[in-house]
C-alpha cells in the first residue's frame, strides 16, 4: 500500500469520526418501566426527568443527547410513553422518561393516572437532580408545562427546557421564540433551541445533562414522600 493510499485511509477514519461520535452516555442502558411508585427505581446517586407534552418530541431529544438509536421508544402516534421509564447512564446516574401529557386521546382515567403518578414521582424521589422539560418551539408553554415548572420549582429542582422542533423555524421565528421564552421563565428556568433533525443545540442539551447529573438539589421531599410544601 502506498504512503498516499495510507494518508487517505487515516483521512477518512477522522472523518467517519466526525461523523459519527461516540456516545457521551456509552454505558446508557434501560432499568425498569413503572406504572406504580413501587416500580420506582432504587432512588440512590441522581437522576434527570425528561416531561413534555405527548408530541412534543421528547422520546427523539432523549434519543439525540444520549445518541443512541431507538433508547427510547419513538413513535408516530402521540402519547406512547405510557410508563416512568428508568435508564442507566452509568456511575450510579439516571435518565428518567416520563409519561407524555396532554394527549386528548387518552380517557380521562388514564390521565388521572398519570397525573397522579408523576405528582408522587415529583413528591418523592429523593435522588432527583434536575428535570428537562420538552416544549414544541411552535407551541407557547401549556397547563401541564407550568404544572410542572411549579412542582420543580416547589423542590428547588433545577429546570431546563428545550424547545424542540426549532428546524421547523426560519431563523427569525426562532430568535422570537427562544426569546419569550426566557421572558416568560425569568429566572424559573434555563432555555435553549433544540432540533434533532438539524443538531441544533444537541451539544449544549448533552452539556446541560450532565451538569445537572453531577449536582445537587437544595432541599429535598419528605423522606416520608409527604406532600410539597407542607
Amino acid at each position: 500500500m502506498s504512503r498516499c493510499a495510507g494518508r487517505a485511509t487515516l483521512r477518512d477514519r477522522k472523518t467517519a469520526t466526525v461523523s459519527a461520535p461516540m456516545s457521551a452516555f456509552s454505558d446508557a442502558r434501560f432499568l425498569t418501566s413503572a406504572n406504580a411508585p413501587a416500580g420506582f427505581a432504587d432512588d440512590q446517586g441522581t437522576e434527570v426527568a425528561f416531561a413534555g407534552r405527548s408530541n412534543a418530541g421528547k422520546s427523539t431529544a432523549i434519543n439525540t443527547i444520549v445518541h443512541r438509536k431507538n433508547f427510547a421508544r419513538t413513535s408516530k402516534q402521540p402519547g406512547r410513553t405510557q410508563l416512568v421509564n428508568f435508564f442507566s447512564l452509568g456511575a450510579d446516574r439516571r435518565l428518567v422518561d416520563l409519561p407524555g401529557y396532554g394527549y386528548a386521546k387518552v380517557g380521562p382515567s388514564m390521565r388521572r393516572h398519570w397525573q397522579k403518578l408523576l405528582e408522587t414521582y415529583f413528591r418523592s424521589r429523593r435522588s432527583l437532580a434536575g428535570t428537562i422539560i420538552v416544549v414544541d418551539s411552535r407551541r407557547s408553554l401549556g397547563e401541564y408545562d407550568r404544572l410542572m415548572l411549579d412542582w420543580c420549582r416547589s423542590l428547588d429542582c433545577p429546570v431546563h427546557v428545550l424547545l424542540t422542533k426549532a428546524d421547523k423555524l426560519n431563523r427569525r421565528d426562532g430568535a422570537a421564540a427562544l426569546a419569550g421564552a426566557r421572558a416568560e421563565l425569568g429566572e424559573t428556568a434555563t432555555v435553549q433551541l433544540f432540533s434533532a433533525t438539524a443538531g441544533t443545540g444537541v451539544e449544549e442539551a448533552r452539556k446541560r445533562l450532565q451538569a445537572l447529573l453531577g449536582g445537587a438539589r437544595k432541599s429535598h421531599p419528605p423522606a416520608d414522600g409527604g406532600a410539597v410544601g407542607n
